[in-house]
């Protein structure tokens, strides 16, 4: 049994609650609820490339240039670590040696953490003179426009 709700309104709520207590308990095989930001969109997934293969396209990092996949695990770490900067970034040692450091996986993420993901590529790239493409352009106008809609409704 998976049961998902969508919390819009105060009825939504009020369903919840009936629908947790009408549920059994069982100490041998207890139930999980879970509450969580919704997950981020397909369409938000497909906002965030555009970006990154501009800064694959026009940054050197380190005399390296990187693909739009290494760009994420870059931007994705410095998020995490501008989120909570006292945790730690997780590494382990590399198979055949050298150091692995572990990004985040963006089809697990909030759309909240997406939209500061997209903003951060934003901000490093300006930062680092690239001249971001049209279609890259109308993706941060989004963000921002998502973050200030969101911003006014948690007021």
């Amino acid at each position: 049994m998976k049961q998902q709700f969508c919390l819009i309104n105060d009825n939504v709520k009020r369903n919840v609650v009936s629908f947790i207590q009408s549920l059994p308990v069982d100490h041998r095989s207890p139930l999980i609820i879970e509450a969580r930001e919704e997950s981020r969109t397909d369409k938000q997934n497909r906002l965030m490339w555009p970006l990154l293969k501009d800064l694959s396209d026009q940054v050197i990092w380190h005399g390296e240039k990187l693909e739009p996949a290494e760009w994420k695990d870059l931007i994705t770490v410095l998020v995490s670590q501008m989120q909570n900067p006292e945790r730690e970034q997780k590494s382990a040692p590399g198979i055949n040696g050298g150091r692995v450091y572990f990004g985040v996986r963006t089809s697990q993420s909030s759309k909240r953490y997406m939209v500061e993901v997209i903003e951060a590529i934003y901000w490093f790239g300006t930062e680092h003179n690239v001249k971001f493409s049209e279609k890259s352009s109308s993706r941060i106008a989004w963000a921002h426009e998502w973050r200030a809609s969101h911003a006014q409704s948690a007021r």
